[in-house]
């Protein structure tokens, strides 16, 4: 098993800028990729980004590259979405969560956080 706990999330104005973390504990050997996802209400959850433990290699959602970027510190096993020029379209519920490779489907990814809120006001 592998725990994920979000945090950073909160209020900010169009335009700016906020910082998620995601640390992980308990098997994080099994887990390769780490990624971040986004939820409407009503909607599918959404892609955003990934980025591969071992060589830092990064993958992001198009509607996002250039605005947000993914990084990771493995001696403390956590992993950040530093979100820039952020619009009220980004606001939505923020997960991170692990998987054995790269992949853009939710579904490909066995373990999650609890999700943190991102609200962008206009």
């Amino acid at each position: 098993q592998v725990q994920l706990v979000e945090s950073g999330g909160g209020l900010v104005q169009a335009g700016g800028s906020l910082r998620l973390s995601c640390a992980a504990s308990g098997r994080t050997f099994s887990s390769n990729v780490m990624g971040w996802f986004r939820q409407a209400p009503g909607k599918a959850r959404e892609f955003v980004a990934a980025i591969i433990w071992g060589d830092g290699s990064t993958y992001y959602a198009n509607s996002v590259k250039g605005r947000f970027t993914i990084s990771r510190d493995n001696a403390k096993n956590t992993v950040y979405l530093q979100m820039n020029s952020l619009k009220p379209e980004d606001t939505v519920v923020y997960y991170c969560a692990a998987s054995r490779g790269v992949y853009y489907s939710p579904g490909r990814y066995d373990f999650w956080g609890q999700g943190t809120q991102v609200t962008v006001s206009s």
